[in-house]
């Protein structure tokens, strides 16, 4: 018996192809040239615009009473009296722009958090639940958020007239803690990343309607520091609201106050002092966009993406 011996079929190389891939272009190369040295021009000229203010505002601040008025507006003066404008800003009339500082804190604060978990939790009831009427309700929130705040100022007063509560705490705080813009991105960021899994999930665990959204809510932190940031501003920054609905100077915000030591003329508080004044009330919205900035973005960018 003789066997035969098979030899291996010769296997041809593989040739494989390697594919070359194309470099990443950054959107800003495949621009035109002129237009991105037009949409530069135009940023500058907007930063420019902005800026110049704030500019004038430290350097005012730093000036003495006759320097104000005197010389290069937008340089600083001869001599740095910061120190000293301060401490005659919070010895002026016994302290009371301490008091004013505190109010508004109180104000911002307290009605940005308020404010901040009604809209969470109404955002979350249109997002997440179905009832009647609900397209309905959010139709009715995005009218509101197009509604401009003055035109509820006159309202508002006559509201708290007739419940006897004008010239309280609770005639400013009560309107602050209503946020539909909060409630708009609340619904929007809620729809997005709080799953139906989880509720359904925490549903199937026996966990109640509460318990799943303070799982949600962890979920819905950036929106909610975005919700809570431009509320705090927006009460912080309120002038027609407190001035129609508070007498007592002890109640007065920061933003009410300065203005009625403006109308006096220069006398017995400088322009010097009130300047000092408005700078360090900008100081806590500078220090709350900076610290939070990594949350507000996202939540911002969120809303607008959808």
């Amino acid at each position: 018996m003789t066997t035969t011996l098979q030899t291996p079929a010769p296997t041809e190389p593989v040739v494989t192809a390697t594919r070359r891939r194309r470099p990443r272009t950054s959107p800003l190369t495949t621009v035109n040239p002129a237009t991105r040295l037009l949409v530069l021009l135009v940023m500058s000229l907007f930063a420019v615009y902005f800026l110049v203010p704030v500019w004038w505002l430290v350097v005012s601040a730093t000036k003495g009473q006759g320097e104000l008025f005197s010389g290069n507006g937008f340089w600083f003066g001869d001599h740095f009296a910061l120190v000293d404008n301060v401490q005659t800003l919070f010895r002026a009339q016994g302290g009371i722009y301490s008091r004013w500082l505190l109010n508004s804190l109180l104000y911002a604060v307290g009605g940005g958090i308020v404010s901040t978990l009604l809209a969470s939790m109404c955002g979350y009831a249109l997002a997440k639940f179905s009832f009647p009427g609900r397209e309905a309700v959010f139709g009715t929130v995005l009218a509101a958020v197009l509604l401009p705040a003055p035109v509820l100022a006159i309202p508002l007063y006559l509201v708290f007239s007739y419940t006897g509560t004008v010239n309280t705490f609770w005639a400013v705080f009560i309107p602050s803690i209503v946020s539909p813009f909060g409630v708009y991105l609340s619904r929007i960021y809620a729809a997005s990343s709080v799953p139906d899994q989880l509720i359904e999930a925490g549903r199937l665990d026996g966990a109640g309607e509460f318990r799943i959204f303070t799982i949600g809510v962890r979920l819905m932190a950036p929106a909610m520091v975005t919700i809570f940031l431009f509320q705090f501003v927006a009460i912080w920054t309120n002038f027609l609201l407190p001035s129609l609905m508070l007498a007592d100077t002890s109640l007065q915000p920061v933003t009410v106050g300065l203005v009625s030591w403006r109308e006096l003329q220069g006398y017995p508080i400088s322009y010097t002092t009130v300047v000092t004044g408005a700078l360090v009330s900008v100081i806590p919205v500078v220090a709350m966009f900076l610290s939070l900035q990594s949350f507000w973005s996202k939540g911002l960018a969120t809303g607008a993406v959808k």
